[in-house]
């Protein structure tokens, strides 16, 4: 009997306009998440997105949008500028607030009620109009949310105005109405613009791509758009211009500034056979190069996807929040009945009325939905200038917890390629001579020993003699003649002979990381237990760890092993992180409660692990776990001023101690404070 056939799982990323609240987010969230298919629905009320994982045998895309609008939001096409779709607040709130401050003065002075409502109806029809579509959108799917306590609380001062002017009253209340609309309308435009600075990340990366390249054809240029460009296109590079697809330099060198995949200031010398990166900027020189990755496969764009897909997530704190402004609006509805019933008996209708609409107004969760979004927004954003790809909420809240780190050795602590380290020469020869020897005895050798011994040559500026009848021995090194003088250079320790007599001995190794020892230096001052894992020998283990600063060390571990040994760690009660290349250790990165892949613009594996490291500097790791930490600080931080807000306005509000308006202004105040706070964290 065959199986059943494998689920046809895809994912897809929908921008959505009109959400107003934390509340509409889960509406729509909620209902998506009912549909027959979908596996995983999330929307982020302060990205405006909606992330939806389904099996596409049983639904299709165009079923969430009609999903989407059938709530009463909306789903902007697909290019769309930012906002597309989203009420335009500055218009309605110039319009707001340019009616309410007459209707201030004018119920002051208790002037004719006809005026004042004349001056009220605009505000309440146009500047307030998404706030009641919205509260009537809710209603039809039996749900609640902030703009149901803004309907309510306007709508009842409003109606309430009305039927005292129809009936010949006074005392009405139509500043309230429109004052309050126009707070509201102010916090969501400084709300919007700061959400808009969190975004800064994504839209800085997407601009790095230049729109068009220069195509070469036969000796002939021609500039085309970006996206005509296909795999094994050439392509012509001058000084001062962005590289516009991943490729393979052809012909020409230059130096580039790949800061925005490292955040290494230093330029990277480019000649034919380097590989180069979109959106990387070329400081000098003039190359060709040939197109290996376009479109959405650039190293580029895959960074703009995994920031997109970590701003788009939650942090598991953010449940609390879900769950209590779940239950909030309903509450708070009930708090507001309450208050009305109980004011009833000792004042006025009027009075009991004022105070249950502050009550509504108030209580507004909207700094309870930004508090953890916003500052998830910024932080992955800042560690995306930074090279550090942080893949999810989750990643950023577990990364705070981990309390004993786990570091590959090599390419991870060491360099991961051989390098001369100290060379010995015998009696009669200089270190300088017995290098230049041995490199151009080397020179025509691939094998990776060789190599690190005539870059070191290279790299002191000698000038190499070529080798006559080179041989090369497998395993047992090679021999060629040198200026007359036979050469043998010995493996796999490199021992040199001149004419048979001995001449000395280069020591070749895999060396430390310059950057090394101060970085574990800086995981030790975070209160982290640091080892090292390898599959090496244990004397060369100890030897790079004493060097490194590493107290812990595991040695000779296989594939498999390393794997055991994280558990073993784990099964300590330690939360584990492991630091690796992303390949070849990432069984070990996926055992870990926090995997660290560890990657260069070359081959970096933004799959094996939670979060990316796209330099290969190791005091990178540090700058990941004090970015996380920063950034749990600041989701608590917010998350404290949210509720506690809410606690200290309902009841100041109940006892009428707070008027509607400045209740909308405190209201408004929260929400900006929350987003202004995660904005100024995300700068340090």
């Amino acid at each position: 009997m065959s199986g059943a056939p494998a689920a046809a799982s895809e994912r897809v990323d929908l921008p959505v306009s009109g959400m107003t609240c934390a509340a509409c987010a889960r509406l729509i969230e909620r209902t998506l998440a009912k549909t027959p298919g979908v596996t995983r629905a999330a929307v982020n009320f302060a990205s405006r997105t909606a992330t939806v994982e389904y099996d596409a045998r049983q639904v299709r895309l165009p079923d969430f949008v009609e999903t989407i609008e059938g709530l009463g939001y909306g789903v902007p096409e697909k290019g769309a500028r930012p906002g597309a779709g989203e009420p335009d607040y500055r218009v309605r709130f110039l319009v707001a607030a340019c009616l309410a401050v007459p209707l201030m003065a004018l119920g002051m002075y208790m002037a004719s009620p006809w005026l004042q409502l004349a001056l009220a109806l605009p505000v309440v029809v146009y500047s307030g109009a998404p706030f009641y579509a919205a509260a009537w959108s809710a209603l039809r799917h039996r749900a609640a949310n902030m703009n149901s306590l803004i309907a309510l609380g306007t709508g009842s001062a409003f109606l309430y105005s009305l039927y005292a002017t129809l009936h010949g009253g006074l005392h009405v209340y139509y500043e309230a109405a429109a004052v309050i609309i126009a707070l509201i309308l102010l916090g969501r435009m400084l709300e919007a613009r700061a959400r808009g600075k969190a975004s800064e990340a994504i839209r800085a990366l997407m601009d790095l791509q230049p729109p068009t390249a220069r195509l070469w054809n036969d000796g002939v240029e021609s500039e085309v758009p970006v996206e005509r460009v296909q795999p094994g296109d050439t392509l012509v590079l001058r000084p001062g211009e962005r590289i516009a697809v991943d490729g393979e330099v052809v012909a020409g060198e230059s130096a580039v500034d790949e800061s925005l995949l490292t955040g290494e200031s230093m330029p990277v010398d480019k000649r034919p056979g380097a590989a180069v990166f979109a959106g990387t900027f070329n400081r000098s020189g003039s190359f060709r190069y040939r197109a290996t990755k376009v479109g959405r496969g650039t190293v580029l764009q895959r960074m703009v996807e995994l920031v997109k897909q970590a701003q788009g997530s939650r942090a598991p704190v953010a449940r609390l929040a879900d769950v209590v402004s779940g239950y909030f609006t309903v509450g708070v509805m009930a708090a507001a009945v309450v208050t009305f019933s109980v004011w009833l008996f000792f004042a006025p209708f009027a009075t009991a009325m004022v105070n249950a609409v502050a009550v509504l107004i108030v209580a507004c969760p909207c700094a309870l939905g930004l508090a953890t979004p916003t500052a998830i927004m910024v932080g992955t954003g800042r560690g995306a200038a930074r090279g550090i790809l942080i893949k999810s909420g989750e990643a950023l809240e577990m990364a705070q917890k981990i309390r004993c780190i786990v570091l590959d050795k090599t390419g991870t602590v060491t360099e991961g390629k051989p390098r001369v380290t100290r060379i010995s020469p015998s009696s009669g020869y200089t270190e300088a001579e017995l290098l230049r020897l041995a490199a151009s005895a080397e020179r025509p050798s691939e094998h990776p020993i060789g190599r690190a011994v005539v870059e070191a040559a290279v790299a002191r500026g000698m000038a190499l003699e070529e080798a006559v009848g080179f041989a090369a021995q497998a395993g047992h090194g090679v021999r060629a003649r040198v200026g007359g003088r036979e050469v043998v250079v010995s493996r796999p320790g490199v021992t040199v002979t001149v004419d048979g007599a001995a001449a000395g001995v280069i020591e070749v190794a895999d060396a430390l990381k310059l950057e090394a020892a101060e970085a574990v230096r800086r995981l030790r001052a975070l209160g982290l237990e640091v080892w090292m894992l390898t599959g090496d020998r244990s004397e060369v283990a100890g030897a790079i760890a004493r060097q490194a600063g590493i107290e812990h060390v595991i040695a000779e571990a296989l594939p498999d092993g390393k794997v055991d040994q994280i558990r073993r760690l784990q099964a300590g009660g330690r939360r584990v992180a492991m630091v690796g290349d992303g390949v070849n250790d990432a069984p070990a990165l996926a055992q870990a409660d926090l995997g660290i892949a560890m990657g260069s613009g070359a081959d970096v594996a933004m799959e094996a692990g939670d979060i990316t490291l796209l330099g290969g500097n190791l005091t990178a790791v540090a700058d990941a776990i004090e970015l996380s930490r920063r950034t749990m600080r600041v989701i608590r931080q917010n998350l404290f001023w949210a509720f506690a807000y809410n606690t200290v306005g309902i009841p100041v509000a109940a006892m009428g101690l707070l008027s509607p308006m400045l209740a909308s202004a405190a209201m408004a105040l929260s929400s900006v404070t929350v987003v202004m706070n995660s904005l100024r964290r995300g700068r340090r």
